[in-house]
C-alpha cells in the first residue's frame, strides 16, 4: 500500500468537516424515547440472528482524564462497584431469558475502566454471565485496561477466566502531554505488563493512541509510536482527539493554545500512519492498525470486515446486547440505549425491571442505507447488483437524490461511480466519513455539525 496517497493537504483541508463515525446507522442522535421495552423485546423475537455479542459497561475510573468523552463515574471507593454489580446482576437476570436460544460469540468489557474491579468482582461477574448465557466454545473475550491502577498478576487472573484479548489505554507516553491530560503513567510498567501478558498466553493485545492532544509534537509522538512497535502489540487503535468543551466539561481544562494547530495535527496523523505502516502494520478502515496475520487484516482483505459500536470487528453478524449504564444494543431491526445516569439506572432496574431509556426501530430505508454505509466504511466498495437483488430496487433510481452528492468526490478522483458499483479510492480512506454522509438521510437535519467530531 502506498501510504503517501492518503495525505493530499488540499483534499484533507477541503473535506475536514464534522461528521458521524458511523458505528451505527442511524446514529445515536436519532434515538428517541418513543422506542420502549416492548419494542426491544419484539425486536429480539423478530431478529433472524441467533448469535450474540455481549457488551458490559463498567463506568468507574479512579481519576478523570481531561480529554475523555466517555460515560464514567470518577471515584476511588471500590464499594461503589459492589453496589453497581448488584444492579448489573439484576439486569443480566432480567435480560437473559429473552436470549436463551442465542449463542454468545463475543464478550467485551468497556467503560470507564473495567480493570477498576477487584479480582473477586471480575470473577463473580464472569461466572454470572456464563451462568445466564450460552457461551460458544470459540469465544472472543476482551477487556479494556487502564495500566495505571493494576498489578502484574491481573494478566494471569484474566486469562484464567477465559479472556483472550486485552486493550490498554495508552494515548501518549510523553510526560508533558500526560500531565496536561491528567493521565501520568509508567512507560516501563506498560511494556512489562504487555510482555508478561504475552508470556501468560494472550495472543491479541491492542493499545489505544490519540493524536491532537495538548503539547504533542512530531518528535515526542514519534517516540510513542516507536514504543508501540517495540512492544510488538497485535493491534493499534489511533484516534483523533475531538475537542468539544461545550459537550464535555473536563475538556475545558485543556487550553486551546496547548492544542496542535490544524497543520500540526495533520502532520501528527501523517506521521502516525506512515510510521505504523512502515513497521509492517496493515491500515484497517480509517483508524485501526493490525498485523497482517491478524483476523482484522484478513477480514479486510477478503471483504468481510464489519463495524459496530466497538469499532471495526470480525463479528458483524451477531446481535449486540449492551448491559450496564449507558450501554447500547443492536438487536435485529433496532438500536436501544440504557439510561446514562448511574442513580437513574438503579431506580429503573428496581421500578421498571429494565434500564432501556431510548432507541429506534429501523425502517426499510434505514436498513438499506445502513448496509450501503457499512460497505463503504468497511470495504470502500458497494456492489450495486448485490444491493439491487437483495432489496429489489434499482440502485441509481432509489438513490437518485443522493448520488449527485458524490460528484465533488468524483471530480477530485476519490470515488468512481459506475453502473455496477461505487468504488472509493485508497487515497480517500481518511475521508470515508464524508463520502458516507452522501447516503445519510438524517444529515440535513443536523445543521450544527459540532454535534459530531471532525473527520481529521
Amino acid at each position: 500500500m502506498q501510504v503517501s496517497q492518503f495525505f493530499d493537504p488540499k483534499l484533507l483541508n477541503k473535506y475536514n468537516a464534522s461528521g458521524p463515525r458511523y458505528t451505527s446507522y442511524p446514529t445515536a442522535l436519532e434515538f428517541n424515547d418513543h422506542f420502549n421495552h416492548d419494542d426491544f423485546i419484539q425486536a429480539v423475537k423478530d431478529s433472524p440472528n441467533r448469535e450474540l455479542s455481549l457488551y458490559v459497561h463498567i463506568p468507574f475510573c479512579h481519576t478523570l482524564c481531561y480529554y475523555c468523552g466517555c460515560n464514567k463515574v470518577i471515584t476511588r471507593h471500590r464499594d461503589k462497584a459492589d453496589i453497581y454489580l448488584d444492579y448489573l446482576a439484576q439486569e443480566i437476570a432480567l435480560q437473559a431469558p429473552s436470549f436463551t436460544d442465542y449463542k454468545v460469540k463475543q464478550l467485551h468489557w468497556g467503560g470507564g475502566t473495567p480493570s477498576f474491579l477487584t479480582h473477586q468482582q471480575i470473577t463473580t461477574l464472569v461466572a454470572l454471565l456464563k451462568d445466564k448465557f450460552d457461551f460458544s466454545d470459540e469465544l472472543e473475550m476482551s477487556i479494556e485496561i487502564d495500566p495505571r491502577e493494576i498489578e502484574m498478576d491481573l494478566a494471569e487472573h484474566l486469562f484464567s477466566l477465559g479472556f483472550n484479548r486485552l486493550s490498554l489505554g495508552v494515548q501518549d507516553l510523553d510526560l508533558k502531554v500526560q500531565e496536561a491530560i491528567n493521565r501520568v503513567q509508567s512507560t516501563q510498567f506498560i511494556g512489562d505488563f504487555i510482555g508478561h501478558a504475552k508470556e501468560v498466553g494472550f495472543k491479541s493485545i491492542n493499545i489505544d493512541l490519540i493524536y491532537g492532544l495538548p503539547h504533542q509534537t512530531l518528535e515526542n509522538f514519534a517516540k510513542t509510536l516507536d514504543k508501540a512497535h517495540e512492544w510488538d502489540v497485535e493491534r493499534i487503535s489511533l484516534f483523533s482527539y475531538a475537542h468539544l468543551p461545550s459537550r464535555f466539561a473536563a475538556q475545558r481544562k485543556l487550553r486551546d493554545e496547548w492544542l496542535p494547530n490544524v497543520k500540526l495535527k495533520f502532520a501528527l496523523m501523517k506521521l502516525s500512519i506512515e510510521t505504523l505502516c512502515n513497521y509492517g502494520y496493515d491500515f484497517i478502515g480509517m483508524d485501526h492498525f493490525a498485523k497482517p496475520n491478524d483476523e482484522l487484516s484478513v477480514a479486510q482483505g477478503n471483504g468481510t470486515l464489519h463495524r459496530n459500536f466497538q469499532g471495526y470487528t470480525t463479528k458483524g453478524g451477531c446481535d449486540l446486547l449492551g448491559l450496564g449504564v449507558s450501554s447500547i444494543s443492536s438487536i435485529g431491526r433496532s438500536f436501544g440505549q440504557n439510561i446514562k445516569d448511574l442513580q437513574s439506572y438503579y431506580k429503573a432496574i428496581e421500578s421498571q425491571q429494565h434500564a432501556l431509556e431510548r432507541g429506534v426501530s429501523l425502517t426499510d430505508d434505514d436498513i438499506l442505507r445502513g448496509e450501503v454505509i457499512h460497505e463503504l466504511m468497511c470495504n470502500l466498495y458497494v456492489d450495486k447488483t448485490i444491493i439491487n437483488e437483495k432489496y429489489h430496487i434499482n440502485f441509481d433510481e432509489y438513490f437518485a437524490e443522493d448520488l449527485p452528492l458524490l460528484n465533488t468526490f468524483i471530480e477530485d478522483g476519490l470515488v468512481e461511480n459506475t453502473e455496477k458499483s461505487i468504488k472509493v479510492a485508497q487515497k480517500a480512506r481518511l475521508l470515508i466519513r464524508n463520502i458516507c454522509m452522501s447516503f445519510d438521510a438524517y444529515m440535513k437535519k443536523h445543521v450544527n455539525q459540532q454535534r459530531f467530531s471532525r473527520v481529521i
